[in-house]
Parts: structure tokens; sequence; C-alpha cells
């Protein structure tokens, strides 16, 4: 048994106890020894938390909800109560969110931080700021039988906004390596019992099923056919947040003249790269394989000196959806953000 100390800034003593009998509780040990926060990547992590929120709550205030579209989520749920018997979208999407956390923490376990209790706290929070001051009004409306409605001929490109919105706010809340609760806890929960389907699968069953509910309750097809459409829209821009809008390959290259090329990729391109060292299967000689990632403006450029190199050579080429590393982005600031 060995026993540690730690004193906190705040003068508060903590005693942490374990037996050493086995590699497992030294490793828990050591991970529970608390780290050193960095004040600047904190608040860093809770502005785009407070941020992404903020974006989000406008989608569904400003552009979701008045069309009575219904895109998964707790807040999809929220927005059909709310045009059933004018609950409030906020409230009644943090009194979903909280039941569900509990839940989610009791059978898998602590794995939901401080971050995304932020994170829902302050989704819930913004969505009843706005409805306070935007109202629940369609941002484009005509006038039919003497009612204001949305207008049919909006719908689309307002549907589009609310989507992209939304996965916006939703890619900068999981930037900060958070989220924002909902049916992605239930869609784990799920997974804990149904092991054999992909998680991203289940939440979009999850979804799907709240996507039929507002059918069942509105009695109106576009309302789904739009709902999945954001969804779907929704998904694209989240993964364009976290991975990024520029385009890169990774080129394999296999050519004798290996070395006039990679002269070109180190003189002309200033680019970096690796020689792997292969054999071929038909007639097991040795190869030099050259790996390099460059831009998308620049594979013409590879390509038209390697034809002229040698037109023999093979050339594959890979989209890269993330590069890290010199000359192209920071690992530290993907690993830490």
């Amino acid at each position: 048994m060995i026993c540690v100390q730690l004193t906190h800034k705040s003068n508060k003593n903590e005693l942490f106890c374990i037996s050493l009998h086995s590699k497992w509780n030294i490793m828990k040990f050591i991970k529970s020894i608390p780290k050193k926060v960095n004040p600047k990547e904190l608040m860093k992590e809770y502005s785009l938390i407070l941020i992404g929120t903020f974006i989000m709550a406008v989608g569904f205030v400003v552009f979701i909800s008045p069309l009575k579209l219904a895109p998964g989520g707790v807040y999809g749920i929220a927005i059909i109560l709310h045009h059933l018997f004018k609950f409030p979208i906020g409230i009644t999407g943090i009194a979903l969110d909280i039941p569900l956390l509990i839940i989610g923490t009791l059978i898998l376990g602590p794995k939901f931080g401080f971050k995304t209790v932020i994170g829902i706290v302050s989704l819930s929070g913004f969505i009843t700021l706005l409805e306070h001051l935007y109202g629940y009004e369609p941002l484009i409306t005509i006038i039919s039988n003497g009612k204001v409605i949305p207008d049919p001929a909006a719908n689309l490109i307002i549907a589009l906004f609310g989507a992209v919105s939304i996965g916006l706010g939703l890619g900068l809340v999981f930037k900060s390596r958070a989220t924002s609760g909902g049916t992605d806890i239930v869609a784990m929960v799920l997974k804990k019992y149904f092991k054999h389907i992909p998680l991203g699968t289940m939440i979009m069953i999850v979804d799907s099923i709240i996507v039929l509910a507002a059918l069942a309750v509105f009695k109106d097809w576009t309302i789904p056919l739009y709902s999945w459409f954001v969804i779907y829209v929704c998904g694209f821009t989240i993964d364009k947040v976290i991975s990024g809008f520029a385009r890169r390959k990774a080129i394999i290259i296999i050519s004798d003249y290996y070395d006039e090329i990679k002269s070109f990729i180190i003189k002309d391109l200033d680019r970096g790269g690796t020689f792997l060292h292969g054999e071929g299967m038909y007639n097991l000689a040795e190869k030099k394989i050259i790996y390099t990632t460059i831009s998308s403006k620049e594979l013409p450029s590879l390509l038209y000196h390697i034809h002229e190199t040698d037109p023999k050579a093979f050339v594959s080429v890979l989209d890269a959806t993330d590069v890290y590393g010199e000359g192209f982005n920071s690992l530290r600031e993907k690993a830490l953000h």
C-alpha cells in the first residue's frame, strides 16, 4: 500500500492510497493525480462551447422550430412538444437532457464530463433567451386565410441555414471535446446492449424515430423530408468544422526514378516525404516507394513531372482529410482543441 498527500492551491489536502499488487492499480493512481490546467486553453475551450451552443440556439429558434422540423435529438422532441402543448423549447430540452445524463452516467459510468454539463445548460439557456427576445414567428412569412405562416417558397433555404447553424455550433462544441448531451447518450446506452450496431448507425436510428414521430403528430410528409435533409447537412457541416475545408492529397509513388521525383518534391514543391521499402509481388524485386502529402493545387504539377520523368511509374492518390505536422496543420492545436 502506498499513500500520497496532494495539496491544492486552496490548501486543501487530499490523500490518495492504492495497493501496488497490480499494474492496473498503479495506472489508476497515476490517472487520479490532478493535472495542471492551462487557464488560456481552458478559457478557449469553454468559449468554443458557449459560442457553439449560442449558434445552435439561433438555428433551433430562428430557423428550425418555426417550420415544425424535428431533426432528431432532445430538441427535436422539444419542438414537437412546443407545437403540441406550447411548452417552451429551452426548458423542455434541459428537462429531457438531465435525466438522460443521469441514466447515461449510471449505465456507462462517469464518461460525460463537466464540459458536457456546460454544453447542456448553456444550450438550454440560450434557447430560452432567444425565445423571449425573438419569439416563435417564422423568419419569412406570408398571410394565408388571415393567418401568418412560413412562406413555403423559402422553406428550403431556411432549413438549409438552420442545418448549417446547428452543424457549425455543434462542431465547435465537439472541437472543445464536449457534447451537447441528448440522444447521443441514448445511442451510447443502446450500443452497450446492441454491440453489433455501430454507434453512428444507432444515432441515426434514434434520430429517425424522432423524425417519424413528427410525421405522426403533424401529418405532413414535408416535415420528415426536410428534417432528414437538416440531419444530413448538419452532419456534413460538423465534419467540415472538425476536419477543415482544406483538401490534401496523400501520394504513393513507385518508380525506378525515385531520386529525380524526390528532388522535385523537395526543391520545387517544398514538401517532404518518406521512402518506404517494398518488394514487387510478381518478380520480388526490391522497390523504393515514395510517400508524401501535398495540397490539391500541387497535384497537377507533381503528376506532370512524374509522367515526364517516368511514364511507367505507378501513382496512387488518396484523399487526406486531416494532415498534421510541419508545413500543414498544428498537431498540438488539434490535440488540445
